[in-house]
């Protein structure tokens, strides 16, 4: 009898995944995304009369992006609002608007002659922490001579699974926060902590809470930048309390006039533009294991000696949030009940910044060449990257290219 009871055990626990596995599920009505970002800015010392000019990818400050999708129709003009706890400081609610689509037709389109110009110059590859450049690097990839092939293999980026969240065409009906009608800038102090509801004429309504391990996260602070007996930069930051993992890349100029210099702090190859964006904590962690992406529990790295011509390179940084993943409702625990999913949330997070390397106050000088083309240009971005093909590398590599020199 023991042993037919301990059977009987055995097969229930083996059949169980399988009952879930042919529960019938259907997928959300509603889906809303809060993207949540805090942007440390230039990281260095802005001379008193320049913060007014200084370009918003160099501000820092709080951001926030709210999009809700629906499989629903809107019961006459869309509209919907999402009520926000008091901490937000910015009143009690913010509307979230269906943009508004421009035609096209009667615009003249811009004609070209079809010609390529092919750019000059080349570009270097670097990767790794640690005060001296390692063996077989770096990749340089000839512009003069450019192999699609080849620039191919030099500008591919690892793959990152990322759910596709909600976006204008891809949901019957869609709205999003900021807007034409409201773009108030978060405060400094706002916090998300607190009870949420969004509510509209085309969805069901959305009740969630935010904790503390969801609000925002701190700002990156990086130490002074010093430079190692050796020429290395040193660059250290403060831990980020919520942060699950770090990741940074450089750019600026090599020795020759014409050449570009890109580096990562990946401890293998990478470019790294695509991770320079929210990923799914699970992907973080994956990254971590593959040596691609710093452990939270890391708080400075070498930027390798001889890499940059001179100070003044571009240090992008980005430190990981964790997510909050809400279905309502829950799952049933019986397999033979449908699972009719109402809405699903997402309250993802990141704390990016930059800095000049430069040593000690030297990085408090602006230069006008620098830019930002990385963080906060790709921080909407929702498709899964796959390997770039020739053609997208090489259009990649050439927008790099000119986005440094001015081309």
């Amino acid at each position: 009898m023991k042993r037919l009871a301990f059977a009987g055990t055995v097969f229930a626990a083996l059949a169980a995944p399988t009952l879930a596995q042919n529960q019938q599920v259907k997928p959300p009505i509603a889906v809303y995304w809060m993207s949540v970002e805090t942007h440390g800015g230039m990281g260095i010392a802005v001379p008193a009369g320049l913060g007014g000019i200084m370009p918003p990818g160099m501000q820092g400050g709080r951001r926030l992006k709210l999009e809700l999708g629906s499989a629903q129709s809107a019961s006459g003009e869309p509209r919907a609002n999402h009520a926000i706890p008091p901490g937000l400081s910015m009143g009690p609610s913010l509307p979230l608007l269906t943009p508004q689509t421009e035609r096209a037709q009667g615009r003249a389109q811009p004609q070209s002659d079809g010609r390529f110009e092919q750019p000059k110059g080349r570009m270097l590859i670097y990767w790794g922490c640690g005060e001296a450049i390692r063996a077989g690097q770096p990749v340089i990839v000839d512009f003069a001579n450019l192999n699609p092939q080849d620039a191919a293999k030099a500008f591919q980026s690892r793959g990152v699974a990322r759910p596709r969240g909600p976006a204008l065409g891809q949901n019957r009906t869609y709205g999003d926060w900021p807007n034409r009608e409201n773009s108030t800038a978060v405060p400094g102090n706002a916090s998300l902590v607190g009870d949420h509801v969004v509510a509209g004429n085309y969805s069901p309504d959305i009740r969630f809470a935010v904790t503390e391990r969801h609000d925002f996260m701190a700002p990156v602070a990086f130490d002074p930048v010093q430079k190692a007996p050796g020429g290395a930069y040193l660059v250290k930051w403060q831990s980020i309390p919520t942060a699950i993992g770090y990741f940074a890349t450089a750019i600026g100029q090599g020795e020759a006039q014409n050449d570009m210099v890109m580096w990562s702090s990946s401890e293998v190859k990478e470019m790294g533009q695509a991770l320079m964006d929210y990923l799914p904590p699970a992907e973080v962690q994956r990254l971590i294991k593959e040596k691609v992406v710093m452990t939270p529990q890391t708080t400075e790295c070498a930027v390798p000696a001889g890499i940059f011509r001179k100070d003044g390179a571009m240090l992008n940084f980005i430190g990981y949030g964790d997510e909050l993943n809400v279905v309502h409702p829950p799952r049933p625990k019986d397999p033979r009940q449908a699972w009719e999913q109402q809405y699903v949330v997402k309250v993802r997070l990141k704390s990016t910044g930059m800095t000049m390397l430069a040593e000690g106050d030297a990085g408090s000088r602006i230069r006008g060449s620098t830019r930002d083309d990385t963080s906060s240009q790709q921080s909407e971005e929702r498709r899964t990257p796959a390997t770039p093909g020739p053609a997208d590398a090489v259009k990649e590599g050439v927008n790099i290219l000119r986005g440094i020199f001015g081309r």
